[in-house]
């Protein structure tokens, strides 16, 4: 990290990071170990989690604009983190917290069950070598993690710059029994973008490439 994202990590992180118990890695949870959003925030609002939010643009813009809601953002890499915190505060972000950790296990160990308004994925990393595929995050064993966290009619977003990658996470979210696409069209077509995703650098940087942004909206299915 740069000398100013250390500061920001000893100065900031006691209010905005959230403190969890580990497991055997740095960015694990241990099981057991859970979210008192009432406690993190100091109130009781919905909840959006942002999942690799990267250096956090798009959840310090969206905290920033929607001050009766809570955001968590979710990301293993500290120097991200702690731009997150850095922006946050310049534009005097209170209601953001921030978690260090594997996002599979924020989903099934950290939050509680039905306790999340949305889930945003943004630009997950695209592992684009083949051999590398089957470390995305946007897989079978996904949807289950993400339906456990969100509550009944609650929101799942998806982006992405990568064609193979947006296939592949409409594929497997079309056999995921607990969500159907929300909005107009058919299971096959792809949403709107979404008006809440401010337009970051890294969006910039893969039109630029020519490459076509694809966003995916999913409401969770009623709990009974």
């Amino acid at each position: 990290m740069s000398d100013a994202q250390e500061r920001a990590w000893e100065e900031l992180a006691p209010h905005y990071v959230v403190d969890v118990e580990r497991d055997d890695a740095v960015t694990s949870i241990r099981p057991g170990t859970v979210l008192d959003a009432a406690a993190a925030f100091g109130r009781t609002a919905p909840l959006v989690v942002e999942i690799g939010s990267g250096q956090g643009h798009a959840i310090v813009h969206a905290a920033a604009a929607a001050p009766d809601t809570d955001f968590l953002a979710v990301e293993v890499f500290r120097a991200g983190l702690a731009r997150t915190m850095l922006d946050a505060d310049r534009a005097g972000v209170t209601n953001l917290r921030l978690v260090e950790a594997n996002a599979p296990e924020v989903l099934e160990h950290l939050l509680p069950e039905a306790s999340v308004e949305e889930i945003w994925i943004f630009f997950p990393d695209p592992w684009h070598k083949s051999k590398h595929n089957k470390r995305r995050l946007i897989a079978p064993a996904f949807p289950p993690l993400a339906a456990r966290a969100l509550r009944g009619g609650g929101t799942l977003r998806l982006a992405t710059d990568w064609e193979d990658y947006a296939l592949q996470m409409r594929a497997v979210m079309a056999d995921a029994a607990d969500f159907a696409p929300a909005g107009p069209g058919s299971a096959d077509d792809w949403a709107p973008r979404f008006e809440g995703r401010v337009m970051t650098a890294f969006e910039r940087k893969g039109l630029a490439k020519g490459r076509e942004i694809r966003d995916l909206t999913y409401r969770r299915a009623p709990r009974s």
